[in-house]
């Protein structure tokens, strides 16, 4: 059978959806080259907001009124259960996120319409990839129980899971002797890898180095790979980092000197009703510890403006925040209730056209706060890891520097570009507030 599938939402996402597309190429189907050639098409959703939600619906149900086999999965099915029948009688299946590794079987039983929440993720999904890529997602959290007022990702998602360490080291060095060079690890909360349940033993422990905490020896480990050329990793929290995960950075070059470190908002009030676990001033410490080590650290974050009950003064807050820590990238949102979460109960008093410009100001000041990073690096020398020709430019290459900034450079006619996954050495030239411009050395 030819399948086709269409992901929306984060980058947890695009890997369960890598996941499905190992698992039923493993079991003879056929990826499809569009809907028009597919037999079946699978839609993985978002809900962590509803527009997210929304459009992975509304494509579902395009697919559906077209006539197609029609699977949906990820986490909109968790939070919608069997009304999801209700919203799209035509579906053929619904799985949800912990139950994508159900999805082979389901298409081979044919067994439909049925409804897969499940409760634990299947080992063949955590850990099934596609080959032929330099770059990997991997699991290494599942889950969260952070239970911040505006999310709904403990709810569809399930209680945190640290994997064990063994399976992790397995499956990267399996990566790395299929060609990979760089991996990125995921979890809710990253950071947070270990503390729930063991997720080593004996038999795990890499050469000693003096770590204890769960997920710097977790980098430990994965740095003495060989053929592992880089290790990012999202989302963080600021409770994470320590004086451990700083010393990590230092000691091993395959840790990318870049970290997502969401913040939602900057004043104290807003925080402490989210339920974040921390304050302005402790926020702010974490992100100075990361800029004393190198004060060319790439940190950005995420942002949410219109929070029930966010005044002037607590956006001027966030904007404040904002400034003193320099991001270098910010992700804005609009805040959307979600429904069963706590902020969901309170009135959602921030007017559209307010949060539209919020959002706005944030963007702006973003622009202006990303050029000034940027300009900085004008003049010095970054390794860039290549990654292919420029979505905008055919006549030039792009890649990302080990703070995941983008760096594009020119080809020549007739120049051999370098291969996808290969390290170079490229002087910045020029800079944009999201770009950088390099020639090489």
């Amino acid at each position: 059978m030819k399948f086709l599938i269409h992901t929306y939402g984060c980058q947890m996402n695009v890997r369960d959806s890598e996941a499905v597309e190992a698992m039923l190429l493993a079991a003879g189907h056929a990826k499809a080259e569009s809907e028009d050639d597919a037999e079946l098409v699978i839609v993985n959703s978002c809900t962590v907001r509803q527009k997210a939600e929304e459009k992975a619906v509304g494509k579902t149900g395009n697919l559906c009124a077209a006539g197609k086999l029609t699977g949906l999965m990820g986490c909109a099915v968790k939070r919608l259960g069997n009304d999801v029948f209700k919203r799209l009688p035509k579906l053929d299946f619904a799985v949800g996120p912990r139950a994508i590794g159900l999805i082979p079987k389901i298409v081979a039983d044919g067994c439909f319409p049925r409804l897969e929440l499940g409760e634990e993720m299947m080992s063949d999904a955590l850990s099934s990839h596609v080959k032929g890529g330099f770059q990997a997602f991997v699991t290494i959290l599942v889950g969260c129980d952070n239970r911040c007022s505006y999310c709904i990702v403990p709810d569809v998602r399930g209680h945190e899971y640290s994997r064990p360490a063994r399976e992790i080291v397995a499956e990267v060095r399996s990566l790395v002797s299929n060609g990979v060079k760089e991996v990125c690890l995921l979890g809710q909360s990253v950071l947070r890898y270990g503390l729930r349940n063991a997720a080593w033993d004996d038999a795990d422990a890499p050469s000693p180095g003096g770590y204890t905490e769960p997920f710097p020896r977790l980098l430990e480990a994965l740095a003495s790979i060989d053929g592992l050329k880089r290790i990012r990793f999202t989302s963080a929290h600021p409770k994470g980092c320590t004086d451990e995960l700083v010393r990590a950075y230092q000691e091993f070059p395959q840790v990318c000197r870049h970290l997502h470190l969401p913040v939602q908002s900057g004043s104290d009030l807003i925080l402490a009703d989210m339920g974040r676990h921390y304050t302005r001033a402790e926020y702010l410490a974490a992100t100075a510890k990361l800029r004393a080590m190198d004060p060319e650290f790439s940190l950005t974050t995420d942002v949410i403006v219109g929070y029930p009950g966010e005044t002037e003064e607590d956006f001027e807050a966030t904007r404040s925040l904002m400034d003193a820590a320099g991001f270098d990238n910010s992700f804005i949102f609009k805040y959307s209730p979600r429904p069963g979460t706590r902020s969901a109960a309170k009135p959602d008093d921030v007017p559209t056209a307010e949060k539209e410009r919020r959002d706005q100001v944030l963007l702006s000041d973003q622009e202006r706060r990303g050029l000034e990073r940027n300009r900085r690096l004008v003049g010095t020398v970054r390794e860039v890891m290549a990654e292919g020709p420029s979505k905008r430019n055919k006549a030039r290459w792009s890649g990302r520097d080990g703070g995941n900034r983008i760096v594009v450079w020119d080809v020549a006619e007739g120049e051999v570009p370098a291969s996808a996954g290969s390290l170079i050495k490229l002087r910045i030239i020029d800079a944009h507030a999201q770009i950088l411009v390099g020639e090489r050395e």
